[in-house]
């Protein structure tokens, strides 16, 4: 196999550090920026890639290891591509306004023609600079309502694994954690051609997150809702889902009218009450399927099907994916110890 060709243009991008930097993905999306010289030595990929932060020097990132920040905005040229990888969030989440620097840079950047990248929760700096307002953009499911709370003009959608937004095409943003391929992938394809992004793709074994992150959601009912009714409700459904008829004991319970039981739990939970009994099915039914041997059909009958065509449609219509090609995609195999155990 022939070595690929040397990239005619170079493309200058701008990884930037944060405290709250997480090291497997700004590594991560090093390496494979940089892949294309390190597979082939000699060949020149598409990128020169350096890391940035608010001053040049050394910083220790949330991950526990320390970096050297090659270059300071002060220090800066514009660069082609700016990318903020994935960050960790404490119990506090994310707290705006202390990279003002930072922030301040990259508007600049973006009003100088830069391409603006977040991997996974590195859209909260991002977000800071108000360029997202009104646009589409993904982050990792588990941060959404923190997301949401803190920048509420985001239109935000945790299920998509790539979001590219923008009246350039310059505001990309990729999803929950290793989705950083995918994002590295489409910058490697923009920049260079696919032929590379596949050369890529095969050496470091990098995958396309096809079926989107749908299978991936966990379903955590709304609970701070603040309706003692609902709530009690919800707490009851949690061990009682399987049951015949769980929205019509639900509501016999709570002493509320029909009307007005089914009203409230929309309102409080954003769902309707039978389709928040179907979620939790779903939801328990995947545990199954990841770990234990018993068939489609009797995890139908164990969640509250009886009718298992029925589960398999309601299945595939929620995760994206047949009960069968979730087991097969998300149970541990058989060389990682699974059959030991």
């Amino acid at each position: 196999m022939p070595e690929p060709q040397s990239v005619a243009s170079t493309v200058r991008v701008s990884l930037v550090a944060l405290p709250d930097s997480a090291a497997s993905t700004l590594f991560g999306v090093l390496d494979a920026m940089n892949a294309l010289s390190m597979i082939h030595p000699g060949v020149e990929g598409p990128f020169r890639t350096q890391i940035v932060g608010e001053r040049a020097g050394r910083l220790s990132i949330a991950s526990g290891v320390g970096i050297d920040i090659e270059s300071g905005v002060d220090d800066l040229d514009t660069p082609d591509l700016l990318i903020v990888p994935s960050v960790v969030l404490g119990a506090e989440g994310w707290k705006t306004g202390r990279f003002p620097k930072l922030r301040e840079w990259i508007r600049r950047a973006h009003e100088r023609g830069a391409v603006l990248c977040s991997a996974c929760s590195g859209i909260f700096l991002l977000a800071e600079t108000g360029l997202f307002d009104h646009k589409d953009a993904t982050l990792h499911f588990a941060y959404t309502r923190a997301f949401a709370a803190t920048f509420p003009d985001v239109r935000i959608h945790p299920e998509r694994v790539l979001m590219v937004s923008g009246a350039r095409e310059e505001l990309v943003s990729s999803g929950a954690s290793t989705t950083w391929h995918d994002l590295v992938l489409y910058l490697l394809a923009r920049y260079a051609g696919a032929t590379h992004a596949h050369d890529v793709a095969r050496s470091m074994a990098l995958q396309w997150h096809q079926d989107g992150l749908t299978p991936y959601l966990v379903f955590e009912g709304k609970s701070d809702h603040g309706d003692a009714a609902i709530a009690s409700a919800q707490r009851w459904l949690r061990e009682h889902f399987a049951i015949a008829n769980p929205v019509e004991e639900m509501m016999r319970r709570s002493s509320l009218a029909e009307r007005t039981f089914k009203r409230r739990f929309s309102s409080a939970t954003g769902l309707a009450p039978i389709a928040y009994v179907q979620r939790l099915r779903i939801e328990d039914a995947k545990r199954r399927l990841e770990r234990t041997d018993a068939s489609v059909d009797e995890i139908s009958w164990q969640v509250g099907y009886e009718d298992a065509a029925f589960f398999r449609r309601l299945f595939k219509r929620t995760t994206g994916l047949a009960p069968g090609a979730y087991r097969k995609r998300f149970r541990m195999p058989d060389f990682a110890g699974r059959s030991r155990r």
